[in-house]
């Protein structure tokens, strides 16, 4: 069954091509989740605080990929206890977040964010809200790493 969930894990660039790598997703987008503001663009999100979240929409087949691995998949890449930040790049616009359509996708990330609690001294601060609203990035940040393959990214790549 192909499904869809938003995964927030600081910059949006190193995610989305972490992400198209797991078999089992069908396809990414980057762009702003959960936000106050309306169609917002890159400067606006990075400099006028709108409250937006670089995301990866995460289209996914759950038979061959489940949500929980998925999401063990993305806590292998992102530090869950640093409060807007991940890698070099901070900012609120960086923080961690699960974002859901369904209560039992919902259900699901807060059991396994709890499970992952177990496994540090401090807290977790990985959000897990419906999502609101998202809104896709501007071209060039599509497949930005694959366009760009010098670009910075806080994700560690072998290739």
């Amino acid at each position: 069954m192909i499904r869809t969930i938003w995964l927030a894990g600081g910059c949006f660039w190193g995610c989305q091509k972490y992400f198209d790598r797991l078999p089992g997703v069908v396809e990414t987008q980057v762009g702003y989740a959960n936000g106050r503001t309306e169609n917002p663009t890159y400067e606006q999100v990075k400099h006028e605080n709108t409250g937006h979240a670089e995301t990866v929409r995460v289209v996914y087949d759950d038979e061959r990929l489940p949500l929980r691995e998925l999401l063990a998949a993305y806590a292998r890449v992102i530090d869950p206890t640093a409060k807007d930040r991940q890698g070099e790049d901070a900012g609120h616009q960086y923080r961690t977040g699960i974002y859901y359509e369904t209560e039992a996708d919902g259900a699901l990330a807060r059991a396994f964010l709890e499970e992952l609690a177990g496994r540090y001294d401090r807290p977790i601060l990985v959000e897990a809200e419906p999502l609101r609203q998202f809104f896709p990035a501007e071209e060039y940040h599509q497949k930005y790493l694959e366009k760009n393959p010098g670009g910075y990214c806080h994700i560690h790549f072998d290739d």
